[in-house]
């Protein structure tokens, strides 16, 4: 029981990013590369971001909302849209679209965080004798960061590397961006501040993942359109 709960959490966790490789033209044009650099890319920037929670943020005394702590945290968190900025303008790429090179990227992004931040705490605590729904929830968890981050990496291909684009949806493409970048924070305050249960949480999460990627979609097929 305890090694079928595993796998099932794993494939819930993992799976859909292999499904996504495999279901879209990613895997016809052959950017596994470009996915690959982008989750080395990840990797670096998890351990910058790491060395400044380290040396700007004190361990909390409680485990309550800290706006200043938080804020700190978003600062240090657009560490991840630099990062982003890297891997989809400064990064080599085989000679593939926009459409593509920006769903490579987001998708090696959020393998990257999945495995970095969800692979150990699975493998010791969904191996345990007794069920539980918390390595259900971080798998539905995976997959709502999934879309968030191929949201926030086609605003950013339409904001680095799309230069004809309606003026009018300037704005609203930052916004959307902005509201991607801080998403850890928003959910932070709902789990310290309003003090909502993890189920509300995540259901949260796949709610605005869906509604963002809803947006993104929209905008990047406005931007495409000639003007």
């Amino acid at each position: 029981m305890t090694l079928f709960h595993f796998v099932n959490c794993a494939l819930l966790t993992f799976g859909p990013h292999v499904v996504y490789y495999s279901a879209t033209p990613l895997s016809e044009y052959d950017t596994m590369g470009t996915s690959i650099k982008a989750a080395v890319v990840y990797l670096v920037t998890a351990l910058i971001k790491l060395v400044c929670l380290a040396t700007f943020l004190k361990v909390p005394e409680n485990e309550g909302f800290d706006p200043y702590q938080e804020v700190m945290k978003v600062l240090i968190g657009l560490v991840d849209v630099a990062g982003l900025y890297f891997a989809l303008t400064q990064l080599t790429h085989r000679n593939i679209s926009q459409n593509h090179k920006f769903q490579a990227v987001g998708l090696g992004w959020a393998f990257a965080d999945s495995v970095l931040h969800r692979l150990a705490p699975l493998w010791i605590g969904a191996r345990g004798l007794e069920f539980t729904w918390e390595y259900i929830f971080q798998g539905l968890e995976a997959n709502a960061n999934l879309v968030m981050t191929l949201s926030l990496a086609a605003l950013g291909s339409l904001m680095w590397l799309r230069k004809n684009k309606p003026k009018t949806l300037v704005p609203i493409i930052y916004a959307c961006a902005f509201l991607l970048a801080t998403m850890p924070s928003i959910t932070s305050y709902l789990r310290k501040a309003l003090e909502w249960q993890t189920r509300e949480v995540v259901g949260f999460e796949i709610f605005s993942s869906l509604v963002m990627a809803f947006f993104s979609w929209q905008l990047f097929s406005a931007c495409q359109r000639p003007l």
